[in-house]
């Protein structure tokens, strides 16, 4: 969600007269989207805001800029951690951070010039006078973390002139459900909901500038428009909108993230059946297979009921791939607890599970409980929970050994340029040889040749072009037109 928010506002600058830049020594304002679910991110945003303040000494002008859910918690107590800072806005005013940037930018550098030409006029008139102070005078800071109403309709808009073979679309802002250890209801606000048209448009435009894949944004994304938008023919709102956006024209795969057991319905279920574009993964986070634990987490569902839903969506589609995020070490888990994630994980051979050690978040229920584990007992659990999910992935990349899968190409590898990357409807990466300028953005079949474990390894089929969606018996399976 923040690469997005950190989209729309790349947009804005560009549209703005502004160019991107890689390289923070040639910018002319730094902004970090910061993330507050882990402690860990929030210290790692200081740490680079902090280090980066060394710039400012050869480049007095440069804006630096906090945004989202960091600085919506924190606030005020930014500007006194990080004296360099310069704006602090939160995550319903993202649209906001442009107008902010380039009016102290501005000021700054027509500071900057007022001061060199009353230097060049005092050389002119006394050439010993002694030079006036080189830096620009003060700005001032901007701190903007209130509500406003409809900020969930301004992220829609996307980096000009950039291909993009996949792209995230918000459909929502906000959460309404109040786990123990999470702070997102305070740093987003509550559930807000784009209504289905403008989405769908959005997707459209993408779709004309050649994307193949979308991937639909929220907190709790199945439980989009629940308070908003009505039911229809025992359809939920989101069931209703990836109808709508499967309809679009040059959309080959829609996905979303991330889900919650609550309000995962039959309806979503079924769309499995009939929607060949939905890609063959979820993303779903179980955080616990304790019952006790989740009770702690005030997850309001038993395990069976998350098993249960696994089980309807892999009997849905056989193929389906299912990730998950999973705490270990929350407070008062024993080792039974411990032990009921595991077998969990093992009953339900994740491809994947991103694990997490408990880390306390400012104002959150779970911070003051009793019974808060050892860093010691987290990470041991932690490295076991890790091995079993890694044997586990081993064995089920390594079945596809031999196999043929549909690949969307996007791009050059991140870690080897001279080769492509791309991923197969169940999120799998897949490394091979091609031509970038004629594969990327395309859906083709590779041959996998080998696995490290969580990367298959292949090479692509001649034939580029190559339909990616799920087959349904003789025809595709379709749902209503909008």
């Amino acid at each position: 969600m923040n690469e997005r928010d950190s989209e729309q506002v790349a947009r804005m600058f560009v549209e703005g007269g502004y160019t991107l830049t890689r390289d923070e020594q040639d910018a002319d304002a730094i902004l970090v989207n910061t993330c507050s679910v882990r402690d860990q991110a929030e210290q790692k945003a200081l740490g680079k805001m902090g280090m980066m303040g060394k710039h400012r000494e050869r480049r007095g002008h440069v804006v630096y800029g906090f945004m989202g859910c960091m600085a919506q918690s924190r606030g005020e107590e930014l500007f006194e951690r990080i004296p360099h800072l310069d704006v602090v806005v939160g995550t319903q005013k993202y649209h906001r951070v442009f107008g902010y940037v380039d009016g102290i930018l501005k000021q700054r550098l027509e500071q900057r010039m007022d001061v060199v030409g009353a230097e060049m006029e005092s050389v002119r008139v006394e050439d010993d006078l002694v030079a006036k102070g080189s830096g620009p005078g003060p700005a001032k800071s901007v701190l903007d973390t209130g509500e406003e109403e409809g900020s969930q309709n301004t992220i829609r808009d996307h980096v000009a002139g950039e291909r993009q073979p996949t792209a995230f679309v918000s459909i929502m802002q906000g959460c309404n459900m109040r786990c123990s250890f999470c702070i997102v209801p305070d740093t987003r606000g509550k559930e807000r909901g784009r209504p289905i048209a403008d989405v769908v448009e959005e997707v459209r435009r993408l779709a004309g500038k050649g994307t193949k894949e979308v991937t639909l944004l929220g907190q709790i994304v199945n439980l989009y428009g629940r308070t908003e938008f009505p039911r229809v023919g025992g359809r939920s709102p989101f069931v209703q909108l990836l109808e709508a956006v499967h309809e679009v024209d040059g959309i080959e795969r829609i996905r979303f993230t991330s889900p919650h057991p609550i309000g995962y319905r039959d309806d979503l279920v079924a769309a499995f059946t009939y929607l060949p574009k939905l890609c063959s993964h979820i993303h779903f986070p179980m955080q616990s297979g304790s019952d006790r634990i989740l009770k702690a987490m005030r997850r309001p569902y038993k395990n069976e009921k998350f098993i249960s839903i696994c089980e309807k969506m892999k009997a849905a589609r056989p193929d389906l791939a299912i990730t998950t995020d999973i705490i270990v070490g929350f407070p008062t888990e024993r080792d039974e607890d411990f032990q009921a994630t595991v077998d969990c994980v093992e009953r339900l051979q994740f491809d994947n599970s991103f694990i997490f050690r408990y880390s306390k978040r400012k104002n959150t229920p779970a911070a003051e409980l009793d019974g808060q584990l050892p860093e010691r007992v987290k990470e041991q659990r932690n490295q076991e929970l890790l091995r079993v999910q890694g044997e586990i992935a081993v064995r089920r990349n390594a079945a596809l050994i031999g196999t043929r899968q549909a690949v969307l190409c996007t791009g050059p590898s991140k870690t080897n340029k001279e080769r492509l990357s791309g991923r197969t409807s169940q999120n799998k990466i897949v490394i091979f040889d091609g031509d970038a300028e004629r594969m990327e953005g395309e859906i083709f079949e590779v041959e996998i040749e080998d696995s490290t474990g969580f990367t298959l390894f292949g090479t692509a089929a001649p034939e580029v072009g190559v339909g990616a969606g799920v087959e349904f018996g003789d025809e595709r399976a379709v749902g209503p037109r909008y």
